[in-house]
């Protein structure tokens, strides 16, 4: 197990004890159901694989419809859940899914890029990442259109076989998950571990907050060279099967659904190092919670919309698709402008100019479990000045421009996306 990329920095008295306050916290989950610590990730770890069949089977036979109607239809004995959980060892699928595994495992080590010296964790380590996110993503869309163009592969096959994919990438992530509990139990990669003394727990929410094997960061791996590009390059592999149905013709709205999510993907490797010093990765371990999402419900949810619209989507105005992309590309925008403000804000520790001038900003007190008082600038300038957590909204409403080709064809496949994401981030700027 490769430690040499965590930075031997001395652990710190303060962060040791930082470490064991949050591990005693973990402990302390009474509540008023006992049990209640097992009982809901239990019920995540068992409802949410099922839930991405279901979400599949809707777009697929459903045509993007209601989950009343597949309700319906299971209650009625039309379908059932074993009739739309494919085999998770169809030969194809797992080519598939392998060979884009290894690809990104090449990439992620060996792709040239400078090292990026992460924050520093509450064990006081300092991980160290190679920044080649936007070369590997470039490569990989590259890479996917070059074999398309030679007919070396057939890309609208990944949304024929879309079922054995997610199924034989839901196996692998489940029993990944499990060999992430071992491993931290057993060969942990650095001082940043611990046990909730809870099983389910742990295997839920994880046991080391930076696992490596051999050189590769096991969480970089999860969520950015798997979630996120697959995400990008599931929903090219869609544009292909929509031009298949429609006699080599790339409908004009399934281009904007797919341009303008490659445009956001594109922000986010660009901005992925400050992704790894965010909290999904500085606070967040690594277990089904965080890696079984970014390997399973990312490549199905994340994509949905496009797997609608693949063989669904309603051919609307020209003028109208122009605007959603305009809008679309302008709030993308604005969502990248209000992280670089901040960027900049933090960096320069509030002396900086924001639209032309010195921003406000506040002086927050706050004390840490260890009894002590530190000081946080919050920036009330620029766009932050409109909200609070401001990123989200344009954030929310990009989304919502890049389901709005499927128009009113349907409303759970197309939005479901959206609204998932209004709901965790929605009540960031919204009144509780």
């Amino acid at each position: 197990y490769d430690t040499t990329s965590l930075a031997t920095s001395r652990e710190h008295p303060k962060m040791t004890a930082a470490k064991q306050n949050e591990q005693a916290s973990w402990k302390d989950t009474g509540g008023l159901f006992p049990g209640r610590e097992s009982i809901g990730p239990l019920f995540i770890i068992a409802a949410s694989p099922i839930f991405i069949f279901v979400i599949i089977h809707v777009v697929m036979n459903v045509e993007g419809g209601c989950f009343q109607t597949f309700l319906r239809q299971y209650l009625n004995g039309e379908v059932k859940l074993g009739d739309i959980v494919p085999s998770p060892v169809d030969p194809e699928a797992m080519k598939m899914v392998g060979y884009f595994m290894v690809f990104e495992l090449v990439l992620q080590k060996w792709m040239p890029g400078k090292d990026f010296v992460a924050t520093v964790t509450p064990a006081g380590n300092r991980p160290v990442y190679k920044a080649n996110g936007m070369a590997s993503y470039v490569f990989t869309l590259l890479t996917l259109l070059l074999l398309s163009h030679f007919d070396i592969i057939n890309p609208a096959r990944v949304y024929d076989k879309f079922p054995e994919l997610i199924s034989t990438v839901n196996a692998f992530a489940i029993i990944f998950c499990f060999m992430l509990v071992i491993k931290g139990y057993i060969a942990p990669s650095s001082s940043d571990n611990g046990s909730n003394g809870n099983w389910i727990v742990d295997y839920y929410w994880g046991v080391e907050l930076h696992p490596r094997i051999l050189g590769w960061d096991l969480k970089m791996f999860t969520n950015c060279r798997f979630g996120m590009m697959f995400w990008a390059v599931g929903t090219i592999c869609f544009a292909h099967k929509n031009m298949e149905v429609n006699d080599g013709v790339l409908q004009l709205g399934m281009f904007v659904n797919v341009a303008l999510q490659l445009i956001y993907i594109f922000k986010f490797f660009h901005w992925e190092m400050g992704y790894m010093c965010s909290m999904d990765i500085q606070h967040d371990r690594a277990g089904f919670y965080i890696c079984w999402g970014c390997l399973v419900w990312v490549p199905c949810v994340y994509t949905s919309h496009s797997f609608y619209l693949a063989e669904h989507c309603p051919d609307l105005p020209v003028a109208l698709n122009l605007a959603i992309l305009a809008i679309g590309s302008t709030l993308i925008y604005i969502n990248y402008e209000a992280d670089r403000q901040r960027a900049v804000f933090r960096k320069s520790g509030g002396e900086c100019l924001i639209w032309g001038k010195v921003p406000d900003k506040i002086v927050a007190e706050y004390t840490t479990g260890q009894g002590e008082i530190k000081k946080s600038l919050l920036l009330v300038g620029g766009w932050w000045a409109v909200s609070r957590h401001f990123h989200y909204i344009p954030e929310i409403l990009g989304a919502l421009c890049w389901s709005l080709p499927a128009w009113n064809s349907a409303f759970v496949a197309p939005y479901f996306y959206v609204t998932f994401f209004d709901n965790i981030a929605g009540g960031s700027f919204f009144p509780r």
